[in-house]
């Protein structure tokens, strides 16, 4: 019995591969394979990135201010909150949620159902306890608001009563929002 060439290798493969390691062998090598596919399609995108992500932020850029999705303070509105000594924010904003004032969405929603609006200016009357919002829409001309809503601080609802310009001529500006985009 000599042992030939092909024998010696037989038994040295006979080793490793058994019929019950050949499946183990087959998805070893199919691992390998896959691992490198990802490391290249990993690599390739990684170079391209910079160049996909400057295109997603352009177009996110356009729909936050053409939509209702996400608007951005400083770059699609601004607000400005002054006379703090006069009165509290939590107050104005209690007063702006009451009237859905705040709802920064249905301020810049054109639509016809949306709030459309251009500006928001709230005035504090200390005399008679009274938020006076003045709401302008969009396209208003020769800074006359296109309403003007009453708050009353003491029974914490609207005035159903009409506001005069008396109710917040020569009374502090406590708050404007106001929109920025086109």
């Amino acid at each position: 019995m000599d042992i030939t060439n092909r024998d010696v290798r037989e038994l040295t493969m006979s080793k490793y591969f058994t019929k019950k390691s050949i499946p183990y062998w087959i998805i070893a090598v199919l691992v390998i394979l896959i691992a490198i596919i990802l490391a290249v399609q990993f690599k390739a995108n990684s170079s391209s990135q910079t160049t996909t992500s400057t295109v997603k932020t352009s177009s996110s850029s356009e729909k936050s201010s053409s939509s209702t999705k996400k608007y951005v303070e400083g770059k699609d509105y601004k607000i400005t909150y002054s006379n703090t000594n006069s009165i509290d924010k939590s107050t104005i904003t209690k007063a702006l949620d009451a009237n859905g004032l705040n709802d920064i969405n249905d301020l810049m929603d054109t639509s016809e159902d949306g709030g459309d609006m251009a500006k928001v200016e709230v005035y504090y009357n200390k005399d008679k306890n009274l938020l006076v919002e003045r709401l302008f829409k969009n396209g208003y001309k020769d800074n006359q608001p296109t309403q003007t809503v009453g708050y009353d601080l003491q029974k914490q609802a609207m005035n159903l009563d009409k506001t005069f310009g008396n109710d917040y001529l020569n009374q502090p500006l406590v708050y404007t929002w106001e929109k920025l985009t086109k």
